[in-house]
């Protein structure tokens, strides 16, 4: 079977969870004994510049990667165009975002939809478009795949989709850091750590209201509070926040994260905070987990389904609480040895290797 892939989103230089999610698919299926029955075309665009297109032009043979030259709307024009003169037998969108044109197999992954829950958190004209894309590749594609039964049950609450076409498929994690380097003793200068995108729909003023009043009832305690990630909607009010806090000189905003620098992190942690609004996966929880730190998660959406046993839940829009949880799993070291435990427990249950075996399973038999 020819089997091909829309994988420009896997290359962008600085990835988020969704990205992430294309670049290890792919990395992983080829790496899988079943992929050697088939051949892959990853369309990519050339003008998304990456320093991982060096692991893609090291594939397989069966793997090929085909660039696709145009200027502007990517995927409905010039990705539309290849479908039409195209002979694939199955075309796979890791983001959703289906060409007008397609092949009647086509699979598209749903990742979360959030902008239905929390519209004023998107820019208009984005909302506009993710609804009116939702709604295109739930009609059109053959299967569909959500990252977690919460978000199947979205799809089927908000846009009428039958459960019968959507498969759950949950992203995996990276070889699990070692326990032996993460200090699990609680020491005074460790921080709160915050990894994701900062914006408004992740409630970074949530997390920084929270830590103000857990600064302000606990006096004897001095953990800083870091918050790593790109720039995203709502970064001039965040901004604000910060500024307009009593412990400015005590968060630190540190803009994306290479690798790295997120192990370090991690390991160097005392707690990882993610009272996000509302989550299609929640991938920075596996990775807090699998690094032996201590989760405090929304108790909203995916993130009990995802988190498991390993963190303490939360109402997202409570500062008090949050600020109580910080409190609990900081002076509570049997808590914190037992959330860590779960945690390691917890990761086992997810992987990139199986991640790519059930997708490569559906798009041969979509």
């Amino acid at each position: 079977m020819l089997i091909g892939i829309n994988a420009s989103s896997a290359l962008k230089e600085n990835p988020t969870g969704v990205e992430e999610y294309a670049y290890q698919l792919i990395k992983h299926l080829a790496v899988i004994p079943e992929s050697r029955a088939h051949r892959f075309i990853l369309y990519l665009n050339p003008n998304l510049k990456s320093s991982r297109l060096k692991d893609f032009e090291n594939l397989p043979e069966n793997f090929q990667l085909k660039f696709l030259n145009f200027p502007f709307l990517w995927t409905q024009i010039r990705l539309a165009w290849e479908m039409l003169i195209s002979n694939i037998d199955v075309l796979f969108i890791p983001v959703h975002i289906l060409p007008m044109v397609h092949p009647k197999k086509s699979v598209a992954a749903f990742h979360g939809l959030e902008y239905e829950y929390f519209p004023e958190l998107y820019p208009f004209w984005h909302r506009i478009y993710l609804r009116w894309s939702t709604k295109y590749a739930l009609k059109k594609s053959a299967k569909i795949i959500a990252v977690s039964e919460n978000t199947k049950r979205d799809l089927a609450r908000i846009y009428g989709a039958s459960p019968d076409k959507v498969s759950v498929i949950y992203h995996g994690i990276e070889k699990v850091l070692s326990i032996k380097y993460h200090v699990l003793s609680i020491k005074k200068e460790n921080h709160i750590l915050y990894i994701g995108r900062i914006e408004l729909k992740k409630n970074i003023l949530g997390i920084i209201e929270s830590y103000n009043k857990f600064r302000t009832q606990n006096p004897e305690r001095k953990n800083q509070l870091v918050l790593a990630g790109g720039k995203g909607f709502g970064w001039v009010k965040i901004v604000q926040k910060i500024e307009a806090s009593e412990f400015m000189k005590d968060i630190f905003l540190r803009g994306y994260v290479s690798e790295e620098e997120k192990n370090e992190l991690m390991k160097n942690s005392a707690v990882f905070l993610f009272p996000s609004f509302y989550e299609g996966f929640g991938l920075p929880i596996l990775e807090a987990q699998g690094a032996g730190v201590p989760v405090i998660a929304s108790n909203t959406s995916c993130l009990p389904e995802i988190a498991g046993r390993g963190a303490v839940f939360v109402d997202p829009k409570s500062s008090a609480e949050i600020a109580q949880a910080l409190e609990k799993v900081l002076s509570n070291e049997t808590l914190r040895q037992n959330l860590i435990q779960d945690g390691f427990e917890n990761v086992k249950r997810f992987s990139w290797e199986k991640c790519a075996r059930e997708t490569l399973k559906l798009l041969v038999n979509p």
